[in-house]
């Protein structure tokens, strides 16, 4: 016996089929319609890229860089990486192009691949998609930051994704007089408390103390719930920058929750920062995260930048659509030809030509079938009509159409049943 392939796709990778793969170009439709109708405009960068960059943007010592990036050495020794996320890159490509030059700000968006060697888990996939979008540049205006909001709220809305909860909270900036200042008040208060944390959070009071407020450990919730809050210690500028956003997202509508907890591990985030959760992920149940970066620019030697941005998670997204039953994409083809004989073949592959140029999706069978045979191929495609044409139907110029759902046939000649067609797409 011949030796079968056993090639599988690697553990944490996945093939998107159809018909799912028709949800996953809905929903990158949708976004973007949406993103454009906000005046943004997609970027397309590299899949790869200097590994620097990533140490640079998210830090060395993250488990992102340390643990989790596919990294290799080019043919130069140059060590790259496939991207992890794609806001570095997106500020690479502003720094390389001069886009400070442009109308400020610069709002760009993207969606593509991403890759991280992490546990996969429900919604979670080594090669993951996002949809994600940065405004650069043009100041740091309550207003940018609420428009970016408004926007992402718009895209879930359009897709009808239910019970979407939008938390937001600052974090403050570099000040001495504020999130520095906050950062020591919480130091103190989780030392006090340190024998009641688990090990991850007493490793985090010296590494990242912002972080322990991030938690889902059961038993260090009501100790979490006791700690200094950073809304009671921003400094007057940030203070009021954040009652701007809220003041903005209340007049474009915008719920939200403020979740005093919502913070950010990488010491570039500043200010606003904001998270999108969706039904029907369990725990791991964010859809989309964002925020301010306004330190991000010069970390990667460009001029200083103010920055916010986004990232949804696509995997996660479109399984929270499936969950709620929005996943359902139309089936099928419009209209399969069922063609009998020599004679109607060469109409068919006219009639298929035309039908096709009128937008409709058509199946032409490439040799001929029994009549019989024909209809339940049809079916089995998913179609909404055969067309029928054999001798009689080419002798008279009548062409024969059968709505497969009820087995109605019509005849029509060949401008009526494009005009008939065109009707019953437009009305759904």
């Amino acid at each position: 016996m011949a030796n079968k392939s056993k090639f599988q796709a690697i553990k944490g990778t996945r093939d998107l089929l159809p018909p799912e793969t028709a949800l996953w170009n809905y929903v990158e439709d949708t976004a973007r319609n949406v993103f454009e109708t906000f005046g943004l405009d997609e970027i397309r960068p590299p899949i790869f890229e200097p590994t620097e960059l990533f140490a640079r943007s998210i830090g060395a010592e993250t488990d992102v860089v340390s643990k989790e990036m596919y990294s290799f050495e080019d043919r130069d020794e140059t060590p790259v990486s496939l991207r992890p996320e794609a806001t570095a890159s997106v500020c690479r490509a502003y720094i390389e192009h001069g886009m400070q030059q442009l109308p400020q700000p610069v709002k760009l968006y993207y969606m593509g691949p991403m890759f991280r060697r992490e546990r996969p888990q429900k919604g979670r996939y080594r090669q993951f998609y996002q949809i994600g979008a940065e405004v650069l540049g043009g100041g740091d205006a309550p207003a940018i930051d609420a428009e970016v909001i408004e926007m992402v709220m718009t895209f879930f809305d359009k897709l009808g994704l239910t019970a979407v909860e939008l938390d937001i909270n600052s974090i403050g900036h570099h000040a001495p007089n504020c999130r520095p200042a906050y950062v020591e008040k919480l130091k103190a208060a989780l030392e006090k408390v340190k024998d009641q944390l688990g090990a991850d959070s007493q490793r985090r009071i010296e590494t990242n103390p912002l972080r322990v407020l991030d938690s889902k450990l059961e038993h260090e919730q009501a100790i979490i719930a006791t700690l200094p809050r950073i809304a009671d210690h921003l400094c007057p500028d940030c203070a009021s920058h954040y009652a701007a956003v809220k003041r903005q997202l209340e007049m474009r509508g915008v719920f939200f929750k403020e979740n005093w907890r919502l913070v950010r591990g990488l010491d570039y985030y500043m200010r606003t920062t904001f998270e999108i959760t969706a039904k029907g992920l369990g725990s791991q149940n964010a859809v989309c995260g964002g925020g301010r970066y306004d330190g991000l620019m010069e970390l990667l030697g460009g001029p200083p930048t103010k920055g916010i941005g986004f990232a949804i998670g696509e995997d996660r997204l479109i399984l929270s659509l499936q969950d709620s039953g929005k996943g359902a994409t139309p089936q099928g083809r419009d209209v399969y030809v069922a063609w009998m004989g020599e004679r109607a073949y060469a109409t068919a592959v006219r009639a298929a030509k035309d039908l096709r140029n009128a937008g409709f999706s058509v199946e032409l069978p490439p040799t001929e079938l029994k009549f019989g045979k024909a209809l339940e191929r049809a079916d089995k495609l998913g179609s909404r009509y055969a067309l029928i044409l054999g001798d009689n139907e080419v002798s008279e110029g009548s062409w024969t159409l059968k709505t497969l759902a009820d087995g109605t046939q019509q005849k029509f000649t060949e401008p009526e049943l494009l005009e008939f067609l065109k009707q019953g797409k437009s009305g759904g």
